[in-house]
């Protein structure tokens, strides 16, 4: 078994922790997601971190990020990386690591320290009787934009990979699965597109639409009409899939 890490320099102290992820995460069961891949908050030395364990992947991407692609793992600790070089709010990024066994991808861990928020963006899109629910929404198309101009483009922009936390009677936003990311100069139809995976209603939709034309010196109604036309191609390519699935 080889393996391939990178340790943030900050943590330094908790090196033994890396090198031994797989242990410590088989040996504790504080899972808070899981899906393809299983996240689990483990505390060590007093820092309370989120270990991300990706999938195994199957045999033609086991060679694929042994020889050819950087692995999500390691992607989500550049891009992390990359996004506190641009003071873009992430979860602080602890390190990563990698398995290989017979010259093939196995698995990876993707470490970053806990971070404590109030709810994610979903609450403020769901909940029209949320507090400082329109301030919250126009202040999370400020972040958005901001990502935009410097040219950050989250591929999976969708609500609950925005987190949302309180502080000294603000908002402050946090993005995370972040390991596919592209950094590029967007437009401004790329730019409300990246909105479309938050499943908006037409209320939510209207705000952010007018509050990006408002940031990007555009006509209200041209932005209303593209991020309109955007939510409907995606809400369409999904309601397709399940007629498909169901087919089947």
């Amino acid at each position: 078994m080889n393996i391939k890490y990178k340790l943030n320099s900050n943590y330094k102290n908790i090196k033994e922790f890396l090198l031994n992820i797989k242990d410590f995460f088989k040996q504790n069961s504080n899972t808070i997601h899981k899906a393809r891949n299983e996240l689990k908050v483990i505390e060590y030395e007093e820092i309370r971190t989120v270990v991300k364990a990706f999938k195994v992947p199957n045999i033609l991407n086991q060679i694929v990020y042994a020889y050819f692609r950087d692995s999500k793992a390691k992607k989500s600790y550049q891009n992390a990386i990359k996004l506190q070089s641009l003071n873009i709010n992430t979860p602080k990024p602890i390190g990563y690591i990698e398995f290989f066994r017979n010259f093939l991808f196995k698995e990876s861990f993707f470490i970053s320290e806990k971070l404590d928020y109030e709810f994610t963006i979903r609450e403020p899109l769901r909940n029209k009787n949320l507090k400082d629910r329109e301030s919250i929404i126009k202040k999370f198309v400020q972040f958005t934009y901001n990502l935009h101009k410097n040219g950050v483009y989250h591929k999976d922009y969708s609500a609950g990979n925005i987190l949302v936390q309180k502080k000294n009677d603000d908002y402050e936003f946090f993005v995370v699965d972040i390991n596919r990311m592209q950094f590029k100069q967007i437009s401004l139809e790329l730019g409300l597109d990246n909105f479309a995976k938050l499943w908006l209603n037409e209320d939510s939709l209207q705000i952010i639409a007018k509050e990006y034309a408002k940031l990007a010196k555009v006509d209200e109604d041209k932005a209303i009409d593209i991020l309109k036309d955007c939510d409907k191609k995606l809400k369409n390519f999904v309601e397709f899939k399940r007629k498909i699935r169901g087919k089947k």
